[in-house]
């Protein structure tokens, strides 16, 4: 069987797309940046070293490879030399991209990230290779990077637009589906939008997470300037008017939600309360 090339093999994503192949006796191969990198991963993974940024490092790394799940992490430049090489060597490739294309108004403001992403989609498609978009919406993950300082601190979470409505999705469930796409010859041409089962006004996650901790914690609703004033210095300033422009503009209605986990994969996307419950430990 040939080897599954992973990109981002490290993060958040791959490293658990990683898991789910090796769990289906499918053969892996990691890419990184620096062989040290690697240390974390399991025995059974094949390492190679190469840099987005460096087109023809990938050289080595594709010889072979019949999938590549490509999460970009670099800038722009070397993407079309990047796509003309997966093309050549792959048989296929699954990217985690976003949904950009989602006609609901969380998704559709101006985002550099999703700009990107919708030119390695065309790249894709011009070279004439097979693939499987994956458009994951907001992650669960998020709200560890947000709050969990602020609830191992104290029992108030200070945030804007605590009625604005996400679906999360876990990371699990995103690496499931991609994990399918890159064993699954059935998967080839697919679109997917990834949400998980319920849409959440943040609020309500906050409450959830303190459920899952045994705490109450008060959500202290803070007015956009606020926000900007708190995350300056710290948060790219294009990032804060892109998720304030998204909040803002859902505000009033719920979450987009897919029932596209649970078609790909057979049984339910995880809710917000298991992504907590299992992720419990990093908000104490």
């Amino acid at each position: 069987m040939e080897p599954v090339l992973v990109t981002g093999a490290t993060g958040r994503v791959g490293r658990v797309v990683i898991d789910q192949l090796l769990a289906a006796g499918v053969p892996v191969r990691a890419l990184t940046r620096r062989s040290a990198a690697a240390a974390g991963l399991p025995p059974a993974v094949e390492v190679a070293t190469g840099d987005l940024t460096i087109p023809e490092s990938l050289d080595a790394a594709l010889q072979g490879a019949g999938a590549v799940f490509l999460v970009w992490t670099a800038p722009p430049m070397t993407a079309p030399a990047v796509i003309a090489r997966l093309a050549t060597h792959a048989q296929r490739v699954v990217f985690l991209s976003s949904p950009h294309r989602t006609p609901h108004p969380f998704f559709q403001q101006p985002n550099t990230m999703a700009a990107l992403h919708a030119k390695i989609e065309s790249l894709i498609a011009a070279a004439g290779l097979a693939s499987t978009i994956i458009r994951p919406g907001m992650f669960a993950l998020n709200t560890l990077h947000w709050w969990a300082a602020r609830i191992r601190n104290g029992d108030v979470v200070r945030w804007p637009y605590g009625a604005a409505e996400t679906a999360p999705i876990d990371e699990r469930d995103i690496a499931a589906v991609a994990a399918r796409a890159l064993c699954e010859d059935r998967h080839g041409g697919g679109d997917y939008v990834l949400t998980g089962p319920e849409s959440l006004n943040q609020a309500e996650q906050v409450r959830i997470i303190g459920d899952a901790i045994g705490r109450r914690i008060q959500f202290d609703e803070l007015s956009p300037e606020d926000f900007r004033r708190e995350t300056a210095g710290i948060w790219p300033a294009p990032v804060v008017d892109m998720l304030l422009a998204a909040w803002k503009a859902t505000l009033g209605q719920p979450a987009f939600v897919t029932s596209t986990v649970s078609d790909v994969l057979g049984s339910p996307a995880r809710t917000f309360r298991q992504w907590a419950a299992d992720h419990a430990a990093a908000f104490l």
